[in-house]
């Protein structure tokens, strides 16, 4: 059967991935690839119920761990590895990369706990495309100043979002053969040419 490709969107709160999916997800089309968007914490009924519990309600740190691995679970299960399988590209806004730089990272729950997870809820696959947004803590803060009225995560301080920021870059550094770094401080029109260029490859 055939297999599609598994691309993860990644970046701090504020970066500007959300704006580029569109974009991403046309020129894919373009390439004649058949397009599912989804994301996480979500992309199925359960895993929106427990987006809404993560954005939204007090827990501790290990608690949300826990659950953004069982709402993973649910969306590999039931979303992205039937999609793969029938030969659709999965577009995901956030995967695993997210909890090694939220949960670790931000909240410093330990790396171990994390990778154990990760080897339990998913094995050895991984995605076959990183983009990583990239921004300066100071300008994605601006950004989120300017937006809806804001969730649990991004309530937090710069501090956190400095953590962040550095969780995803060594994350970046570590699996260089998947990640592909964004400079999101550029203009729209430079930050797609580069997108272009780099979904080029998937053809």
């Amino acid at each position: 059967m055939a297999s599609g490709k598994f691309i993860t969107l990644e970046g701090v709160d504020g970066a500007g991935k959300s704006t580029h999916i569109p974009f991403i997800a046309d020129t894919l089309r373009s390439f004649g690839m058949e397009i599912l968007l989804t994301r996480e914490p979500g992309g199925t009924p359960l895993g929106e119920k427990l987006r809404e519990l993560l954005l939204r309600e007090p827990m501790r740190p290990e608690t949300e761990t826990l659950l953004m691995f069982a709402a993973r679970r649910e969306h590999l299960e039931q979303v992205v590895w039937p999609a793969l399988q029938r030969g659709v590209t999965v577009i995901s806004d956030r995967f695993t990369d997210a909890s090694f730089a939220y949960q670790h990272g931000g909240r410093g729950v330990p790396l171990a706990k994390l990778e154990q997870l990760e080897q339990w809820v998913q094995g050895d696959f991984q995605p076959d495309l990183t983009l990583l947004f990239d921004l300066p803590v100071a300008v994605s803060t601006q950004r989120l100043a300017k937006a809806r009225d804001p969730d649990r995560f991004e309530q937090e301080g710069a501090d956190f979002f400095d953590r962040i920021r550095n969780a995803y870059l060594a994350r970046a550094a570590k699996f260089p053969q998947r990640f592909r770094v964004i400079d999101s401080g550029q203009g729209i029109p430079e930050i797609q040419a580069g997108l272009q260029t780099i979904l080029m490859a998937l053809q």
